[in-house]
């Protein structure tokens, strides 16, 4: 009976996550890239930190033709759109300040120690780090993107530790691996109307963080 019903569990979420991905991902890649390219600097070498299939780094070198871009990923992802290389998930396989800056893109939430991934990003990036994630400040905030991760993560096997952080406890952890606040936007527009009342709202945020030296 229980193997029976994890099995049910699994090809229901394999079921719903395919729905996501038809319905929604092409639209969240064209949405983010444009919201992400005005804020990396011009002839930028970027590191996409969990770059999963490529394809929003991809789309983001068209809309930034003088970027280069390289991906690390913890899964083989044959289907990558990059070039890519795979990590353990917190040692990052590059030398000191070996790129302009990181992008991380829905990546830090999926870990249950973002201080240190985020630790070596500072240590491989010479100028900046780029992230898009989100905000939870309330009970509400937690269970919408626990909703949110399920459906557009379970069925592909991702990590679903559901480490949501408010502003404060963001800017805590960039204050304490020495990064800081340059610029950021709190509201990017994911979804259409009228989805974007609830799954919109706050919940997601880019900010683009200084290294400091």
């Amino acid at each position: 009976m229980a193997a029976n019903e994890s099995s049910d569990a699994n090809a229901g979420a394999k079921l719903v996550g395919h729905a996501h991905g038809r319905m929604v991902l092409a639209r969240r890649i064209e949405v983010l890239a444009r919201a992400l390219a005005p804020f990396l600097p011009a002839r930028s070498s970027i590191l996409d930190v969990g770059c999963g299939n490529g394809l929003l780094a991809a789309r983001l070198s068209k809309l930034a033709p003088d970027m280069t871009v390289r991906g690390v990923e913890v899964h083989a992802r044959p289907d990558c759109a990059i070039s890519y290389d795979l990590f353990d998930g917190e040692r990052l396989p590059f030398e000191h300040a070996a790129f302009d800056g990181c992008l991380f893109v829905d990546v830090l939430h999926h870990t249950r120690t973002p201080e240190v991934i985020l630790a070596e990003a500072r240590r491989v990036s010479r100028q900046f780090i780029l992230i898009k994630d989100h905000l939870s400040e309330s009970a509400v905030d937690r269970a919408t993107l626990r909703f949110m991760d399920w459906v557009g993560n379970r069925a592909h096997g991702v990590a679903l530790p559901y480490n949501y952080l408010s502003r404060a406890q963001w800017d805590a952890m960039f204050e304490s691996v020495g990064l800081r606040r340059a610029r950021s936007e709190p509201h990017v527009a994911l979804y259409p109307f009228p989805f974007s009342w609830v799954f919109g709202r706050g919940l997601h945020f880019i900010a683009l963080l200084e290294v400091r030296r």
